[in-house]
């Protein structure tokens, strides 16, 4: 008997921890979603993204630095 009221205590402390926990929990989450966050991953694309672009830039620079270099030849 006294085993199953000590038992019973138990649970009854230990439930309003789990409630606080969860709201806690909940609190957090709802909070993250409002701040304007972007996952490491989306930054790693966008930093390749601006590699291949700044690479395929740098190749038109050249291809347009030929081109002016011929045309200037001609006359």
């Amino acid at each position: 008997m006294i085993e199953t009221l000590l038992q019973a205590i138990l649970e009854q402390i230990d439930q309003p921890k789990k409630d606080i926990e969860h709201n806690l929990r909940a609190l957090l989450n709802e909070a993250v979603e409002k701040l304007d966050l972007v996952s490491k991953q989306e930054i790693e694309r966008q930093h390749l993204a601006l590699q291949q672009a700044h690479q395929r830039m740098t190749q038109l620079q050249q291809q347009m630095q030929i081109l002016e270099s011929k045309i200037q030849n001609k006359n």
